[in-house]
């Protein structure tokens, strides 16, 4: 009996849908790396990373290929579904081609430019004239001086460009720190106000005390003085009252 793979359980389909986002993300460089000049370190390190890649998707989509065909020879898929799977490989296949084409660009440029210059001096060396040669060659000197004119003017225009926003970042960090150093200032202040009004209200609480314990002492003198006196009143009339019964017949 045939293997049958249940389609959202396919190993080939999850592999084919690894391969699709690959495609994607590797689209998604190349259009990082348009943003970027030629002349940089960024430019640079984005085309070796493409390049990886692509060598990465030319890997899996063969992977593919080889277990289409193993899945055939063992007859776990059917022929319709091998051929459906093969002109999905071909879509695959047709991109990696584009992929090879994007990232092979410049070098066809330059081959291209080389193979007309070649055959342009061939040309003219086969009328007998050196002339169109020498004006090949200062041409292409021209060339180049004009375009490393360019490189250095596009290097120079983005080092102005990020001095200026270093500068306005600068400008922004000293206006950020001022507006803290402001509000340090003002938190001070009031740091300073509300300790003036807490010693106020301590020599306010140490004068109340003061008053509060001399007020107790006042008190506690009355106090002992009233009952003194009551003390002697008894006295008297009781000396009275001896004298008075003494003093009777």
């Amino acid at each position: 009996m045939a293997l049958v793979y249940i389609e959202d359980n396919d190993p080939w389909l999850t592999e084919y849908d690894a391969c699709e986002k690959l495609f994607r993300e590797i689209m998604e460089q190349f259009t990082a790396r348009n943003k970027h000049s030629k002349t940089l370190q960024a430019y640079a390190s984005i085309s070796a990373n493409i390049r990886i890649r692509i060598k990465q998707y030319n890997r899996e989509v063969q992977q593919l290929k080889d277990k289409v065909d193993d899945a055939l020879k063992s007859k776990a898929i059917t022929v319709e579904e091998a051929e459906r799977r093969i002109r999905q490989i071909e879509i695959l296949k047709s991109r990696d081609v584009h992929l090879q084409e994007l990232c092979d660009a410049r070098t066809n440029n330059f081959a291209s430019s080389r193979a007309n210059l070649l055959t342009s001096g061939t040309s003219a060396f086969a009328d007998g004239g050196t002339t169109s040669w020498a004006a090949d060659d200062d041409d292409n000197g021209d060339d180049k001086l004009i375009d490393t004119q360019k490189s250095i003017a596009d290097l120079v225009s983005q080092r102005d460009r990020a001095l200026e926003e270093q500068n306005k970042g600068l400008e922004e960090l000293c206006k950020v720190i001022a507006r803290q150093k402001e509000i340090g200032q003002t938190i001070s202040n009031e740091v300073n106000h509300q300790n003036e009004i807490i010693d106020h209200l301590a020599d306010h609480m140490d004068r109340t005390d003061e008053s509060l314990i001399n007020r107790t002492h006042h008190v506690r003198t009355i106090s002992f003085k009233d009952r003194t006196c009551g003390y002697w009143i008894v006295i008297i009339f009781l000396f009275i009252c001896i004298i008075t019964v003494v003093l009777l017949p």
